[in-house]
Parts: C-alpha cells; structure tokens; sequence
C-alpha cells in the first residue's frame, strides 16, 4: 500500500516540534508499506532534506520516507493573515499532488483545517481512500479563543470542516472532546477511531544523562514547560506563580521555559520589568537534547488558556513526553488530561487562573519530593500501559488501511 501523507509541519526527530507524523509513516514502513510526505518549512521542524529549492519544491528519501517539501515556511510569529495565506497555498500544491500521483490512500492530518482539501479532491474526483486526522476542534477553538471573530470567515471554516469529514471514509480524532466533536457533525461512530498522541519510551526512557540550563541549580525543583509560547497557550500565568513564589520568599523553584512563538518577546520583557529571575527562558531543543532536559527536571508543566474547547479537545505532545520521561506533570486547566493526573496520582491538576493554587502546588513539590517520585513513577507506569507510541501506531496503520474490522 502506498499512502500520500499530507502534514504541512511535518519534522523529523531533529527538529523541536512534535514527531507524530514521522513515528507513524515509519510504522508504515515498517510493515511494508510506502509513504510519500508532503509538507511546508515549518519554524522549529526539520525535513531532514538539504539540497535547494527548484521552483519552490525540493524532494528527496529521509529515512525511508519519501518527503515533498514545499518552499513555504511557517512561524507561530506570523500575521493571521499570512498564516491564512501559507495555509491555502499548501492546500492548493498539496491538491496538484494529490491528483497527479500515484498512491492507494490519501491521509491528510491537521492543523490547519485547509489539510483536508486535498482529500475532499482526491475522494470526489479520483475515487481514493480519503483518511483524516483531526488534531483540534476549527472553527470551534479560534472562535472561542476570540482569534478569528468574522462571521463570514468561522462560516467558512465550518462548511471545510463539515466537507472534510463527510469526505472522508475514516476519521482519527486525537482526544476524547474532538472525536466527539466529529460525531455532532453527523458522522457515524464506526467511522471514527481515538488515537491520542504517543509517548516514545524510545527516546526519553532509559539511561539519559541529565542537563539543566544555565541558572538552574541542581538543589532548586525545575518546574519545566516545553512548547509554543503563544495565545493558547497562556503562559502569563507562569509569570504570574513566579510573582507570587517571589512574594512569598521561595527562591529555590526555578521555572524553564523552552520553546519559541508569538509572545515570548513580550514574556521575556515582562519577566525582566518585574525582575522574575526564577524564570529561565530557552530556544527550542531537538527531542534528543529534549529528553536530557526531562531528565534533569522535577516537574512537567501542562499549561493552556483557560478555553473549555481545550477542556476534552486537544492531545498536547508534551504531556506525553513529560509521561515518558517519568515526569510528574502540573495541569492548570479542568479535563480529560486533569482527570488523568488525578486518577493516576502522577501530578497536580489545579484550577485555570489561580495563581495562589499554582505556587501551593510548586511548593508542596519542592517539600515532599519522595512523593514526587513517586508520581513520577506513576507517570511513567501510565506511559507504558496506556499511551506507548508503538501500540497506538499498530491501531493508527490499522485503520489507515482498512485493516481494522
């Protein structure tokens, strides 16, 4: 079987961004299959392909994959409205793609949304296995983010959204809240499978040497957040417990942010203005150095605006990377994750915008490592019985290719 992967941010293990796409299409492989990646130049990932662009398209075999990068490059910096405009070239590349190769099942996964047009012409014009992976929840989750608020535009995103998933003759939902939102958009639930993003045991379990940044002593708790640094992800209120530690008199809890995005300047001047000196910000790291930074922390921090879409509708990487490092992990926001973390007694899940909660958490850590320990081994038990990358890439290829029933 060969399938014709679209993921417009697609890396590999050397870029600072989530692997998922790059873990399956090797399962692919792995089980005989072929795969042919489509993707842009996405800021913090990495093709593994080096030779040059020739009008505006550079392809070449990185580990086995066949990979089609289009010159198009994306940061979380960009404009809304150059993001729109990227979004819609590589939709419309990725559709002379997928009407002119040969290839036995189209799979096209989010974000953005524009991935599934591909798909919608692959399906009605050439008759192909169209399978879609939804990551989040457009246009419900800009819309109650207040990003996008022109009605004619969420108008828009819904009728691709509705289109996409009634084209598609497979669904993959990667949270409990997005498969539910597919089905409230009239798709049959036979049609639709959970797969949730993977911990790779592979990679950050196992005999690590640790590293903490420069400023980050090896007595103080390392509270570690890794990610983008943008409107979802509300990281005001790491600012906002390192203020209150501060108040508070505790020195010895240091806050490392890793990442880059559309607010980290305004973060890092913020920080600086209130002299937050527990907070350390870091560039992006590749998931090698990643997992010798997990390694070196005490704490795994799951932070988001406090937006109900988030509640039940995402799969974040970095939960399950902090899960594979056997890490503890702080949730700062109700849900399918926070109930997790409760069930499991491997962290904290504390209440959206409390600042107050969020250092009481930090400091019960910092005073009771033994039974941070031990929710991190707790962490690490629900890594490898429910969430193991290889497993769930088992069930990811089944249903891809039809294989499941």
């Amino acid at each position: 079987m060969h399938v014709l992967y679209f993921h417009q941010h697609f890396s590999t293990p050397s870029g600072s961004t989530g692997i998922r796409s790059y873990e399956m299409a090797q399962r692919l492989i792995n089980q005989g299959h072929k795969v042919t990646m489509v993707c842009g130049s996405y800021g913090g990932g990495e093709t593994g392909l080096t030779n040059n662009f020739v009008k505006g398209k550079r392809e070449g075999k990185v580990d086995g994959i066949m990979i089609v990068e289009f010159d198009l490059a994306y940061s979380n910096k960009d404009s809304f409205l150059k993001r729109i405009v990227l979004f819609l070239k590589f939709a419309m590349k990725s559709v002379g793609i997928a009407m002119t190769h040969n290839y036995d099942v189209l799979f096209a996964t989010t974000t953005p949304l524009t991935a599934g047009i591909p798909g919608i012409f692959a399906r009605w014009f050439r008759r192909k296995q169209f399978v879609f992976e939804v990551r989040d929840l457009w246009p419900e989750l800009p819309k109650e983010m207040g990003v996008i608020t022109n009605p004619l535009i969420l108008a828009a995103m819904s009728i691709l959204e509705w289109c996409s998933y009634h084209s598609a003759h497979r669904c993959i939902g990667l949270s409990p809240g997005i498969v539910e939102g597919i089905k409230k958009r009239g798709i049959s639930s036979e049609n639709i499978e959970l797969i949730p993003n993977g911990c790779d045991l592979s990679i950050f379990s196992g005999d690590i040497a640790p590293w903490r940044p420069d400023g980050v002593l090896e007595s103080d708790l390392m509270a570690v957040f890794t990610g983008t640094h943008g409107i979802a992800n509300g990281l005001d209120s790491v600012l906002n417990v390192a203020s209150e530690l501060k108040k508070r008199g505790v020195f010895n809890i240091k806050l490392v942010l890793v990442g880059q995005g559309k607010l980290k300047e305004a973060l890092e001047t913020r920080a600086k203005q209130e002299t937050l000196d527990n907070i350390i910000f870091h560039e992006p790291v590749n998931k090698h150095k990643l997992a010798k930074l997990l390694k070196g922390a005490d704490l795994g921090l799951q932070l988001l605006a406090n937006v109900p879409a988030f509640y039940y509708g995402t799969s974040p990487n970095k939960f399950f990377d902090y899960i594979s490092a056997g890490l503890p992990v702080l949730n700062n926001y109700p849900g399918w994750l926070a109930n997790l973390i409760t069930e499991n007694e491997c962290g904290f899940a504390i209440e959206p915008e409390n600042a107050f909660a969020f250092a009481n958490a930090l400091e019960s850590a910092n005073k009771n490592r033994e039974a941070l320990s031990r929710m991190g081994a707790n962490a690490l038990s629900l890594a490898k019985r429910d969430f193991n990358r290889h497993i769930l890439a088992d069930k990811w290829v089944a249903w891809v290719a039809g294989e499941h029933k």
